[in-house]
């Protein structure tokens, strides 16, 4: 009963936390769109509806770019980085820790296709707390915990790759760092679990699954287990 409460409170938490970013994040947007409107009075019909539309495409990506300097300054405001170590499921790191995600979930569900594979995606991971190098290349939106996360220079997330820094287990919540290095290489779809260490130039394979606190060594190949 207690459990079924607090997954409850946790999901009005993260209603609450998507309104409101949303919101702010659509009111420049939105304004935009209703200048675009003011401006082409007088005009014929068709070629205000045009210009209100060509306007509401533009609106789109502010509203995009918006919500993701929104979710990061919420992040910074709300001191919402999350630590290695075991959490209650009911505690204020745990807590932390949603938020935090959850911030994430909403740029990625909204945004995320139009940041993959260009420089904006590493700026959203460094926004939310990432430790990322040089000519880093990010074409997953399934990568959670970003503060727990190190990424070295020329290092390659492959599409649709998940990289997690959490697990819940009985005991609550598990917060472990995952390090990428150097030219390393995570394959399209593969899983990276929580306190993996792939070391430089190293690949995991795509489709593999790399259990927790797995150590791949420099230059290899990981193909599973």
């Amino acid at each position: 009963m207690a459990l079924t409460a607090i997954r409850v409170a946790l999901a009005l938490a993260l209603y609450v936390v998507g309104a409101v970013v949303l919101g702010l994040a659509l009111f420049p947007a939105v304004w935009w769109c209703r200048s675009a409107w003011l401006s082409a009075a007088g005009w014929a019909l068709w070629q205000q509806t045009l210009w209100v539309c060509l306007a509401a495409g533009v609106g789109y990506f502010i509203f995009g770019f918006n919500l993701m300097f929104i979710s990061a300054l919420l992040r910074w405001v709300f001191r919402l980085d999350v630590r290695e170590g075991e959490y209650p499921l009911a505690s204020l790191g745990m807590l932390r820790w949603y938020v935090s995600n959850a911030l994430q979930f909403i740029v990625w569900s909204v945004f995320g296709d139009f940041l993959l594979m260009t420089p904006f995606a590493a700026l959203f991971y460094r926004l939310m707390g990432a430790k990322l190098g040089l000519n880093v290349q990010i074409n997953s939106k399934f990568c959670a915990d970003l503060a727990l996360l190190d990424i070295g220079d020329n290092a390659v997330i492959g599409g649709h790759a998940t990289v997690i820094a959490h697990s819940l287990e009985s005991r609550g919540l598990i917060l472990k760092r995952v390090r990428i290095g150097r030219s390393a290489i995570i394959g399209l779809n593969a899983i990276v679990l929580p306190g993996v260490e792939v070391g430089d130039r190293a690949v995991v394979g795509a489709g593999v699954f790399v259990p927790k606190d797995t150590k791949i060594a420099a230059g290899t190949v990981y193909l599973g287990k």
